[in-house]
């Protein structure tokens, strides 16, 4: 089970690596939309938002998240990291139910570049 530590340094590495992205990536990611990464086996919610092309202001608290977030994952640790590091499959991920995503449909629309 990943840790705490772990999915934090996970949600960094996402951040970077948004931050360095370019052409339909980038323009996916650049958009101003409060997000929240709930980690069910840790029982924590990472809260942020999704601005200027990167992730912004993570905290992380108890629990499930305390505002509806425009965009909202969920997911256990492990995926977490393996799909930041790129060992899962985030579209596969997604239609086995391993990964939940909810959003509008426009966000939906515009984060589909992303899968």
């Amino acid at each position: 089970m990943a840790t705490l530590d772990q999915c934090r340094a996970a949600l960094d590495r996402l951040a970077q690596n948004m931050s360095s992205a370019d052409g339909r990536v980038r323009g996916a990611t650049a958009v101003h939309r409060s997000l929240s990464c709930r980690i069910t086996d840790l029982d924590v919610t990472f809260v942020g938002r999704l601005a200027d092309g990167t992730i912004q202001e993570v905290s992380a608290v108890p629990g499930p998240p305390p505002h509806k977030a425009d965009i909202r994952l969920t997911m256990t640790g492990n995926d977490l990291v393996a799909l930041v590091d790129g060992e899962l499959n985030f579209a596969r991920a997604w239609s086995s139910g391993r990964v939940k995503l909810e959003a509008g449909l426009r966000d939906l629309l515009r984060l589909r570049t992303l899968l």
